[in-house]
């Protein structure tokens, strides 16, 4: 049995792909029971956000599972196996699970030590939890993924200034047009990044914000806490004509803003308009770019004004990584006592069949005894059981992986008749 993980991200294929093989939020279900249907994956977790779309899973053997994922992604984005293989990377066991918690860390995002990674890797395992596509084996990795990810933050310096794809949108829009004061910004997507968008904005100083969404009341919630303003999402023509600013990043299916809509609702505008379109797929159609006064960046755009900034925090990669490394460590002594599990279970149970017997034998002579005598004749033999087997317990779980282990376990199972 392996943990595998096969996907592609920012750094091994062009923003097309990722938009592709991005899965939303409502097809995420169907993903995942798609997946553990599959002939060769035993469970599956699938993290999808603006810089990956990553599948882990359970596999009795590497190359049906790699088989089964690598069609997943050609299905869900209707690609040909020749066209993606450039593009996807795969790891099992040890550099897989490495993978994960680098992921966690922040180590692996385009903004390095990013904080929005570590609820993102959360909220794709609860879902996975949910539609039953993570059980035993993928739950202890992202349980242990979540507090590596969380001692990274913690224990470093790695999530300090820029940490977020919504926050770098905005340092990179300041950085622009010199400064936010007394712009008005236009936020398209009232989700997670619209959240953060918002929030980076008001902290920037930013006091005209406007939130429009496809769900008004998600968008009233917003404004509400930046102190901004809410614009109908029938209304967004209306609105991009008096935008100076305008972030998107909203999980549409299809492009929010093309060239037309544009054009047409800033037809008696002449001031210039910074586009910033952080959706995956995205909401802006790439031939906006072409319209006059309008400069349209995106997550290639980011990701390139990101990487400069990196050198900042890359000091603390190295404290992070070696976090992981220990982290990957504890991982696998959970994994290999765990392992000892069923026959520490299997020695109980036996012990305890033998207890019940031997109580039973003499029930004739116990048979003077009030409630509370027996109470505590069944106390004292339960706890006599317990202390005996406590060491040998002990030592199957510690020696798990070992060939110290291994012997004591075929001993266990010759001396107690364990099956």
């Amino acid at each position: 049995m392996s943990i595998v993980v096969i996907g592609v991200n920012q750094r091994t294929g062009p923003l097309s792909l990722l938009e592709r093989v991005s899965v939303s939020p409502k097809d995420l279900a169907k993903a995942i029971t798609g997946l553990v249907s599959r002939a060769n994956v035993r469970e599956a977790v699938v993290v999808s956000t603006c810089n990956r779309t990553e599948v882990y899973a359970v596999a009795e053997l590497f190359h049906g599972a790699y088989a089964d994922i690598r069609d997943f992604f050609c299905e869900l984005g209707g690609i040909d196996p020749e066209e993606l293989h450039p593009h996807l990377y795969s790891q099992h066991d040890a550099a897989a699970v490495t993978h994960l918690f680098e992921v966690a860390s922040g180590l692996d995002s385009a903004v390095l030590g990013e904080t929005e990674i570590l609820g993102q890797v959360r909220n794709a395992w609860e879902s996975a939890q949910a539609e039953g596509g993570a059980k035993a084996t993928l739950n202890l990795l992202f349980r242990h993924a979540l507090e590596t990810g969380k001692r990274a933050r913690t224990e470093t310096a790695i999530s300090r200034s820029t940490t977020s794809v919504s926050h770098a949108a905005v340092e990179m829009a300041a950085e622009r047009l010199g400064s936010l004061i007394d712009r008005r910004v236009l936020v398209v997507g009232a989700g997670e990044m619209g959240e953060g968008v918002a929030v980076a904005l008001s902290g920037a100083g930013v006091t005209d914000i406007v939130v429009t969404n496809r769900t008004h009341e998600r968008a009233v919630t917003l404004a509400q806490r930046v102190h901004g303003s809410v614009e109908p999402y029938g209304n967004l023509a209306d609105a991009l004509g008096r935008a100076e600013v305008l972030v998107t990043c909203s999980r549409a299916d299809t492009v929010v803003v093309d060239a037309e809509l544009l054009e047409r609702a800033r037809e008696n505008v002449t001031s210039p308009l910074l586009i910033i379109d952080i959706a995956v797929p995205r909401n802006v159609s790439p031939g906006v770019a072409t319209c006059l006064g309008v400069t349209l960046l995106d997550l290639d755009d980011l990701r390139d004004w990101a990487a400069k900034g990196i050198e900042h925090r890359a000091h603390e990669a190295v404290h992070v990584r070696a976090i992981v490394q220990e982290e990957v460590e504890r991982f696998f002594v959970d994994v290999t006592s765990r392992q000892a599990a069923p026959l520490v279970s299997m020695l109980h149970e036996r012990a305890e069949i033998v207890r019940q017997a031997e109580t039973l034998r003499f029930a004739s002579k116990l048979g003077a005894l009030d409630e509370a005598q027996r109470a505590a004749v069944e106390a004292l033999t339960k706890g006599i059981v317990a202390k005996l087997l406590h060491r040998p317990s002990v030592q199957l779980k510690e020696g798990a992986g070992t060939s110290q282990g291994e012997r004591n376990a075929a001993a266990m199972r010759d001396l107690f008749d364990l099956s």
